[in-house]
């Protein structure tokens, strides 16, 4: 394995050893507060929109369906979708902590008839072709090769398939700046490989269709009310700014976050 990986699998190691929540909550900010690779959880107060819009596609595709969670983290994602009439789900990570966060956490919900983990590498998926009817990530591809990674998902996809992936964009320079501000939160691959438009021009050879919809711009302002009275009203009013301001095909890619679906895998 080389060494990108051997980083990868150390910092999320690492990241997932308490069994943090990957949803905000004041009380998840809390048990976070003192760990300096938690720096950046404040950001995700704002994040609602964007998981309800993503969860929407996982509820109208998950039932009946076998599920691949890729690169699954702490197994939100696979949980949800398992107690909402999913067939069989299985969650793969590199990250041997995350498995076994993942597997705790299915046994404690009942959810190990449906929900399973394995460790891999996301890179050089360990099942056959057209495996899946449905799979689903989230903040993942910026961790990985794309070149390497899209022929894979689109080899284990059923053809008449699809994915839902959630993922930051690369092209805001406040948030560029701040992630340059702050090595320490991501890995240095990570860091340099957040999605650009450039990114979605290698997706596309992997996939016929691929939809796209942009999140979080003006919502960011919210961030620093998170925990005050006003933080719902002025979270309801900025979302309606970016309900126009992402419209704007030269303002769009400046979001923080954009929800995708792809369809129509190309194979081979």
């Amino acid at each position: 394995m080389d060494q990108r990986k051997l980083e990868e699998i150390a910092f999320h190691d690492k990241l997932r050893e308490s069994q943090y929540a990957q949803r905000w909550s004041p009380e998840a900010e809390d048990r976070v507060s003192n760990d300096p690779l938690w720096a950046n959880f404040k950001y995700y107060a704002i994040e609602q929109e964007s998981i309800d819009f993503m969860r929407a596609w996982l509820l109208e595709h998950c039932r009946d369906a076998s599920i691949l969670d890729y690169c699954c983290g702490n197994g939100e994602e696979s949980l949800f979708v398992a107690q909402h009439g999913a067939r069989k789900v299985i969650g793969i990570d590199i990250s041997d902590v995350s498995i076994r966060n993942c597997r705790e956490r299915a046994r404690d919900a009942g959810a190990e008839n449906i929900a399973s983990f394995q460790v891999m590498d996301a890179e050089g998926l360990e099942f056959p072709d057209n495996s899946f009817d449905f799979m689903m990530e989230y903040g993942v591809l910026h961790h990985l090769d794309l070149s390497k990674a899209m022929p894979e998902l689109a080899r284990v996809l059923k053809p008449g398939g699809s994915m839902v992936c959630t993922e930051t964009l690369g092209h805001n320079l406040l948030i560029r700046l701040y992630r340059k501000l702050t090595p320490q939160l991501r890995t240095p691959w990570e860091a340099e490989h957040i999605l650009t438009r450039e990114s979605f021009d290698i997706i596309r050879q992997h996939f016929g269709r691929l939809e796209l919809h942009f999140f979080h711009l003006a919502t960011l302002g919210a961030v620093p009310f998170r925990r005050t009275p006003v933080f719902s009203v002025m979270l309801k009013g900025l979302r309606a700014v970016d309900s126009l301001l992402l419209r704007l095909p030269l303002i769009q890619w400046q979001a923080w976050q954009v929800v995708f679906k792809l369809s129509q895998p190309l194979k081979g």
